[in-house]
């Protein structure tokens, strides 16, 4: 089976018990309240479970991204970049992406993460433009 990457917008009760263990200290009931075309929800699936997931806030063409996470045993294996770039590919009409500082992880890791997926430091988070394909 592949890795797939969903939006999630009536999560299934089995969504919502792996979105726990991705984001441990997040109420998702509130988080999944307020899913709608500018506060989406997208997550890597494989074998049927949710192994990374991120939320994302839209306004206008920017693309804000927040509590990207990936599944302790999943980590290094390429799902986060993943999931990232998918999103970014699936959202064509934004030209600037935005990735909050959250604090959560090592800063050495994240920063090698996010300049792998061409992001750059900013001093609240980081930033990408990407151009419309015409």
């Amino acid at each position: 089976m592949q890795l797939t990457i969903i939006r999630l917008t009536h999560p299934t009760p089995e969504d919502l018990a792996d979105l726990r263990k991705i984001w441990p200290h997040t109420d998702i009931a509130s988080l999944t309240a307020t899913l709608s075309e500018q506060s989406q929800l997208y997550a890597a699936r494989f074998n049927d479970r949710l192994l990374a997931a991120l939320q994302l806030d839209v306004s206008g063409t920017l693309g804000r991204i927040q509590q990207l996470a990936v599944r302790d045993v999943t980590r290094r294996r390429g799902v986060g970049k993943y999931l990232l770039q998918e999103v970014i590919a699936r959202n064509s009409a934004l030209t600037m992406w935005h990735v909050a500082n959250d604090d959560s992880g090592e800063p050495g890791t994240i920063a090698a993460f996010m300049q792998s997926c061409g992001f750059r430091a900013e001093v609240d988070g980081w930033v990408k433009r990407v151009r419309i394909a015409e």
